[in-house]
């Protein structure tokens, strides 16, 4: 019995130093040692289980603690542990909220799991009370992680207050410059501007830190390329895509073991690529959905990336496979159930099925989205020629939508393109009465009563304009033009009201105090410069130099050699020469005596018909092509054609 205790004592003692040591496969050895003494020890039983943890064999510890149930309550900081690395996150949240009185381990572990379940301000929560509470080496590590949270608080727009963070390590530098990106707007991206010389600065600072550290070169590169990667992404933010490619390019080649930085390089990549090179995206989206990373990316991350698949499809025509993608980013995604089918809609357009892409749509048009995908369905429609099916569409809005300026004006040149000036008049008259009577305020209108005025004039619809112009003068009173306008239309319909209005037009006499009569007349803005007469002041120097005016000499025309002014021109004389009837074209030299010969073998009085001397004297017609054609017999009736050389490419004419 003693030499058992002693064996023990001395096994407890050799699993001890081992411990310390770190030698987890030999201290795993004699907790076997001493569980064949003594099966049920707990302390043996607690060093496997941490020895397993040690050595990430989170399946083995789980076992054991789930074997002795008479350990969970010594061993949940444990269970909670190897569930949280075994991706049960829920799970191990259970465990771990139901500790009392937790310790810091215990806290930083929760803190840690509520990150991963995206409960960003109880993990808020949780890391101040830890940093308030503790005082060790580890405080840097959890300021980081803090500055972690704080940036998914602003991506959400949480009011917390933001605690001012040092940045002396190249993590918090980084965490820094996520922030600003997180906090920038559309109006304003300063920030990105900030955040780029801060992902600078914490590139310098890992380097110099890590070559402190003795760390390789790879494992240097290694770390880098999750900064170079967020760089890449603040440059493409602020429109610098092909530095922004450079970098993620560059990250990629080295083949980071980050499989979480591989795939949101990859997807950045496929973003800048758009419509263009779908098979590198084609590519580049293969590494940004391979296995695993459910567990190292955010929701966020996870959305982008699957939206962006669908849109790959859709880039490639592969419209079955669109269609699933879209259909399963919905079952995941339910928010953004109007984007997904925004993508379905357009890939049933690019298929001709414009109007089915409608039907999909109009069953998303609900509540804020209901304008936009309406509109939608407008231009799917007008993209495939379906105008009065967009006609219908526009109709069919409420009346509110149906007067909106952009609305009125698409409505009204829809209609003029048909040819339908009635029904363009009728939009045009329903929102100048809707405004007349409900006094909504919807932005500067005076561009539509303007349109609307100057419509309905060009029409005859004198009174329609009237009432336009009506409302033109209240929105602005001052407006002379408008008064004017709307005089000369109660003019032809209502001329006591005109009388009236034009009361209100400013006295003849005040617009011509300020306008000189002579300046006007002298000016040239009423006839072209040509026509004005230039007024020249004699020089006091030469004054008889300048009074003559200078006379032109005319030039008598030239007249051809010979010409007799008693005889008529010749009517040919404009004509070109070989157009004219005396003209005669030159022969061919090579084949000037084949009309005087016989061939060889022909008959013997065949010869003289085609002898000069022998031929008869008739007198020859003054129009070559008026002349008889010579019959000829024999084997050769047609004479060989002339080959008429073809011009060189540059020679002259």
């Amino acid at each position: 019995m003693a030499s058992k205790e002693n064996n023990l004592y001395s096994l407890f003692a050799e699993l001890y130093k081992e411990g310390q040591n770190g030698e987890y496969e030999r201290a795993l050895k004699t907790a076997n040692r001493i569980l064949g003494l003594s099966q049920d020890d707990e302390a043996a039983l607690h060093c496997k289980v941490v020895s397993f943890i040690q050595l990430s064999k989170f399946n083995d510890a789980l076992q054991i603690i789930n074997k002795f149930p008479k350990l969970l309550p010594k061993l949940e900081f444990e269970k909670a542990y190897c569930l949280y690395r075994l991706n049960q996150v829920q799970d191990a949240f259970k465990i771990i909220d139901n500790i009392q009185n937790p310790s810091l381990k215990v806290k930083e572990l929760k803190a840690q799991i509520l990150y991963r379940l995206e409960r960003y301000e109880e993990c808020f929560a949780v890391y101040r009370d830890i940093i308030k509470n503790s005082n060790d080496d580890y405080e840097d590590e959890r300021e980081t992680n803090l500055a972690a949270v704080l940036v998914h608080l602003a991506l959400e727009g949480s009011k917390i207050e933001v605690p001012a963070l040092r940045e002396h390590t190249y993590e918090l530098t980084y965490n820094a410059a996520c922030q600003l990106i997180a906090t920038t707007t559309d109006g304003d991206k300063s920030n990105l501007v900030k955040a780029e010389k801060k992902l600078r600065t914490a590139e310098k600072l890992c380097r110099d830190s890590l070559e402190e550290d003795g760390m390789t070169e790879e494992e240097i590169e290694d770390e880098l390329g999750i900064i170079r990667v967020q760089l890449g992404y603040c440059l493409q933010l602020q429109g610098r895509e092909k530095e922004a490619q450079a970098l993620y390019t560059a990250a990629l080649k080295k083949r980071p073991d980050d499989i979480a930085l591989v795939a949101v390089a990859s997807n950045n990549v496929a973003t800048l690529n758009k419509d263009q090179n779908v098979f590198d995206s084609k590519k580049r989206m293969k590494s940004a959905t391979q296995d695993g990373l459910e567990h190292k990316l955010t929701s966020k991350q996870r959305k982008s990336i699957a939206y962006n698949q669908c849109l790959l499809a859709l880039y490639t025509n592969q419209g079955e496979q669109c269609q699933s993608l879209c259909k399963k980013f919905m079952q995941d995604y339910p928010d953004m159930s109007i984007e997904a089918t925004t993508v379905q809609a357009v890939q049933l357009a690019r298929e001709g099925k414009a109007k089915e892409a409608v039907t999909l749509l109009d069953k998303q048009a609900k509540g804020e989205h209901y304008l936009p995908t309406k509109l939608a369905c407008v231009q799917l429609l007008l993209s495939n020629d379906e105008r009065e099916e967009a006609i219908k569409v526009l109709e069919s809005l409420t009346e509110t939508e149906k007067s909106l300026p952009g609305i009125v004006s698409t409505l009204v040149t829809l209609h003029m393109a048909d040819g339908n000036r009635d029904r363009a008049s009728a939009v045009l008259k329903n929102a100048v009465n809707y405004y007349k009577k409900n006094k909504e305020s919807t932005g500067n209108l005076s561009k539509l009563w303007r349109q609307a005025a100057d419509f309905h004039l060009r029409g005859g619809e004198v009174a329609v304009a009237a009432a336009s112009l009506e409302e033109l003068l209240t929105a602005s009173p001052s407006d002379t033009k408008t008064l004017a306008q709307l005089i000369v239309a109660y003019a032809q319909f209502d001329p006591a009201k005109a009388q009236s209005l034009s009361k209100r037009l400013p006295p003849l006499h005040d617009l011509a105090e300020s306008t000189d009569a002579d300046a006007l007349e002298s000016s040239n803005w009423v006839i072209g410069m040509k026509v004005v007469k230039k007024k020249v002041e004699p020089s006091p120097g030469k004054p008889e130099a300048l009074d003559k005016k200078r006379k032109k000499r005319k030039r008598k025309g030239k007249l051809p050699k010979n010409y007799d002014p008693n005889s008529q021109p010749d009517p040919e004389r404009w004509l070109p020469r070989h157009e004219r009837s005396g003209f005669r074209k030159k022969r061919d030299r090579r084949n000037r005596d084949a009309a005087m010969k016989g061939t060889q073998g022909a008959a013997a009085g065949a010869s003289d018909q085609f002898d000069i001397t022998k031929m008869s004297n008739a007198k020859p017609s003054p129009n070559p092509r008026q002349s008889p054609a010579v019959e000829s017999s024999g084997p050769r009736q047609q004479q060989r054609k002339v080959q008429q050389k073809k011009k060189k490419k540059g020679g002259k004419w």
